[in-house]
């Protein structure tokens, strides 16, 4: 057992769209990442996406739907398969669920390489 704090970890990088794996929980990493500015629109063919505003808003768009703005402690989750994008005016802090491996672009091509803190 560990404990993890979360607005320490989020001090140790100020880089955007840069998610930092802090913790593994069944297979998942669970990752702090700073939004700021427009993430691209792209999707999850195989896992649902999660979502938890530790501070600031974040909008969520999603193609050819309505937008979800959310505000500090309000989380979401984008069903697999569902084409969106993160947005943010100014910089919010996010804790993200993933499956371990799983690109956070859903394309590994382009994803970011997750390193752990």
């Amino acid at each position: 057992m560990k404990k993890v704090n979360l607005e320490q970890k989020l001090s140790l990088f100020s880089s955007h769209w840069d998610p930092h794996v802090v913790a593994d929980y069944n297979g998942n990493d669970i990752m702090v990442v700073k939004f700021q500015g427009e993430f691209p629109f792209h999707k999850h063919d195989d896992s649902d996406d999660f979502f938890l505003v530790l501070e600031g808003e974040v909008t969520l768009d999603q193609d050819g739907g309505e937008s979800i703005v959310l505000g500090q402690g309000e989380l979401c989750v984008i069903p697999k398969g569902v084409v969106h994008r993160p947005r943010a005016e100014t910089e919010a802090k996010v804790l993200l669920i993933e499956p371990q491996g799983l690109p956070n672009t859903g394309d590994a091509s382009t994803a970011a390489a997750k390193p752990r803190i």
